[in-house]
C-alpha cells in the first residue's frame, strides 16, 4: 500500500483511515531523520505531572499494598485468589497498585515520582477515573484519581441505588504531557501508556481476586461525556483530555475465575452537578502539534470486540518465583543501564517468552480480540541459547503470515530445549548487539541487555478494517510490555520500554515490504546497573493507614 503523507495542516481534508495512515508514516523515525519534535527543552519548565480538579470534594484513600501476602503467580490466574468484597478499601488497593505512586527519586535538587504504571519518559499522560454505584464507603458518582495524594475527587454525584455494587474505570490521555518532549510521535506513546495502565489495572485486580474487561460498543464521545472531559467550561486554559476506554471491574467472578461473555452495558446515570476545574499543567507551551489532534479524532470510535479471545490451549506457566504480588508491582522500575556482562539462564528467558502467550489469565484476557503483536527478538546473553535473531508468533495463524512476509532465507528453527508448545524460532544465529543498538536509536540499553525485541503488529488488515484499532494495537503492545516488566521483576531481572527506534530500517532488516506488519514498540530485559547517587524515598511519606 502506498501512502501519501500530506502536510499536517492538510490532513483534515482526508478521511479517518487516510489521516491515521498518514500520521503513522509521518511519525516514523529513520536513520536519515527523526520524527518532528521540539528543537529545545527547558527541563525546569516541565509540565505538572499531576492533574487535579480544584473545588471537587476529596475522599482520602487508605494504603494497603505493603505486606500483602498474595503471591504474584496467583494474582495472574483467575480463581486462585478469593475475591475481596467491593468497598472503599478494595477500590483504594486497586488504584494504589495500578495507578498509584511506587516511590520518589531524588538527585541533588531534583525530585520526581515513580508510579506503578510505566510511562514514556516518566511523563504520565494517562489519567484514571472511577464510576461507582452502590460501593460501600464510596459516594456514588464519577471520581478522578490523584495519584500524588492517593485521593479521589468527586466530579459528579449519582443518586442511583443499585441492588448490587458496580465499578467502572475510565482512562484518558493528556497528550501534551508527551508532546512537550516528543513532538508528533507523542500520540504513539500515549497509546502505549494506556496499554501499560490497562495491564497494571488487570494485575492489580488479580491481587484482589477480581478481573477487568473492556466495555465494548461505547463510542469515544460517550466515554468523554461520562468522564466529563468534553466539558470545555471545566478546562478553561487547561490541557484537554482525550477519552480512551472504559473497563468494567468484575468483583464477583465465577468460582474458577471465569467471566461470562460481555453484554451491552448500560452506562451509569450521573445526575448531580459538576464540580471542579482542571489545573493548568504547562503555563508556557512553546510548540503546537496539530497532527496529534487530527489522528486522535480519526481514531475515535467504539471499542468493539471480534469474536473469541483466541486464547491458546497452553499448559500452565512453570512458576519459580515466590515473590508477593505487591512487592513485584511496587518494586518494578525501568532499567536505565545494563551490565552487558551477565548471562540470563535459559529457564528464565523461556519463562518470559511463555508468559507472553495468550491464556485466559492476566493480562491478556481484557478483551475479545486475538493477539496481533508478535515479538522479534535480538538475543545477546542467554545461557545455552545461540545469540541471534528470533521470532515469537503469538497465535498459530501468524507464523505462516510472518514466514511469508519476512526474508525467505530465515531458518525458522526451534532452539534446543524449547518447550513443544512455545512457538519460538531462531531466524539467524548471529551477534545482533550492534544491530539492536543501532535500530533502537543507538541506545546501549538494547545491546547491553540479555535480549531486546521489537513488537511487530498485524497492521494493515487490522487498522484498515477500523481505524480505532490503531489505538488498540498500541494498547496490546503496552500489555506485552507490562507483562515483560512484571515477569522480569519477579524473575530477578529488569526491563525497560524503548519508544525510540527506526521503524522502517527494522522492517528492511527483516525483509518486510508495505504495511502488512509494522513495529510499534521496542523493549529490552537484562541485569540492571543502579546509580547510587539517586536516592529513593517512600511513595507517601508520613502516611500510616
Amino acid at each position: 500500500m502506498n501512502v501519501t503523507v500530506p502536510p499536517a495542516s492538510e490532513t483534515s481534508a482526508f478521511g479517518p483511515r487516510e489521516v491515521m495512515l498518514a500520521y503513522h508514516k509521518r511519525s516514523k523515525h529513520s536513520l536519515q531523520r527523526y520524527a518532528t519534535g521540539p528543537e529545545t527543552l527547558d527541563w525546569d519548565l516541565q509540565p505538572n505531572p499531576f492533574r487535579e480538579f480544584s473545588g471537587s470534594p476529596r475522599t482520602g484513600l487508605p494504603l494497603r499494598a505493603k505486606g500483602l501476602a498474595v503471591p504474584y503467580c496467583d494474582a495472574r490466574v483467575p480463581g486462585a485468589v478469593a475475591p475481596a468484597p467491593l468497598g472503599l478499601e478494595s477500590v483504594a488497593l486497586l488504584l494504589e497498585l495500578a495507578m498509584g505512586l511506587s516511590a520518589w527519586k531524588e538527585f541533588g535538587p531534583d525530585r520526581w515520582a515513580l508510579r506503578c504504571n510505566p510511562s514514556s519518559g516518566n511523563l504520565h499522560p494517562t489519567e484514571a477515573y472511577v464510576v461507582a454505584e452502590g460501593v460501600p464507603g464510596l459516594a456514588g458518582g464519577l471520581h478522578h484519581y490523584v495519584s500524588r495524594d492517593h485521593v479521589l475527587e468527586l466530579r459528579r454525584s449519582s443518586s442511583a441505588t443499585p441492588a448490587e455494587g458496580r465499578l467502572l474505570v475510565g482512562l484518558t490521555s493528556i497528550q501534551w504531557r508527551e508532546a512537550w518532549k516528543y513532538g508528533e510521535r507523542a500520540f504513539r506513546y500515549c497509546q502505549l501508556d494506556v496499554g501499560h495502565a490497562l495491564g497494571a489495572l488487570r494485575y492489580a485486580a488479580g491481587v484482589l481476586g477480581w478481573t477487568v474487561r473492556l466495555v465494548e460498543g461505547v463510542p469515544s464521545a460517550a466515554i468523554g461525556a461520562l468522564l466529563g472531559v468534553d466539558r470545555a467550561e471545566d478546562f478553561t486554559g487547561a490541557e484537554r483530555e482525550d477519552p480512551e476506554l472504559l473497563l468494567e471491574v468484575i468483583a464477583r467472578p465465577a468460582a474458577d475465575g471465569s467471566v461470562a461473555a460481555p453484554l451491552p452495558l448500560p452506562l451509569p446515570v450521573l445526575d448531580g452537578p459538576w464540580t471542579g476545574a482542571a489545573n493548568v499543567l504547562d503555563r508556557h507551551p512553546m510548540y503546537r502539534w496539530p497532527i496529534i489532534d487530527e489522528v486522535s479524532v480519526a481514531t475515535h470510535g467504539g471499542s468493539a470486540g471480534a469474536g473469541a479471545n483466541e486464547t491458546g490451549s497452553y499448559p500452565p506457566l512453570n512458576e519459580t518465583s515466590q515473590a508477593s504480588a505487591s512487592a513485584v508491582i511496587l518494586g518494578r522500575r525501568s532499567a536505565q543501564r545494563f551490565t552487558g556482562k551477565v548471562n540470563m539462564t535459559r529457564e528464565v528467558f523461556l519463562g518470559l517468552m511463555d508468559a507472553l502467550l495468550v491464556r485466559p489469565a492476566a493480562p491478556f484476557d481484557v478483551w475479545n480480540f486475538g493477539p496481533r503483536i508478535h515479538p522479534v527478538l535480538f538475543v545477546h546473553h542467554v545461557e545455552e541459547l545461540t545469540p541471534g535473531l528470533y521470532a515469537l508468533p503469538r497465535r498459530p495463524e501468524a507464523e505462516a503470515m510472518l514466514r511469508a512476509s519476512l526474508r525467505d532465507d530465515f531458518l525458522w528453527q526451534k532452539p534446543e530445549g524449547c518447550p513443544e508448545h512455545l512457538p519460538l524460532f531462531c531466524l539467524v544465529p548471529t551477534d545482533s548487539r550492534a544491530m539492536a543498538r543501532t535500530l533502537s536509536c543507538h541506545q546501549h540499553i538494547a545491546s547491553d541487555s540479555a535480549f531486546a525485541l521489537g513488537m511487530l503488529s498485524e497492521f494493515e488488515d487490522t487498522v484498515t478494517a477500523d481505524p480505532w484499532r490503531y489505538r488498540q494495537l498500541y494498547w496490546e503492545a503496552g500489555l506485552v510490555g507490562q507483562a515483560l516488566y512484571l515477569e522480569a521483576e519477579a524473575a530477578g531481572v529488569r526491563g525497560t520500554g524503548i519508544g525510540c527506534y527506526f521503524d522502517d530500517d527494522l522492517h528492511q532488516l527483516l525483509g518486510i515490504e508495505g504495511l502488512k506488519f509494522q513495529s510499534l514498540y521496542h523493549f529490552t530485559v537484562g541485569f540492571p546497573l543502579t546509580d547510587a547517587r539517586i536516592a529513593t524515598t517512600p511513595a507517601y511519606p508520613g502516611r500510616e493507614d
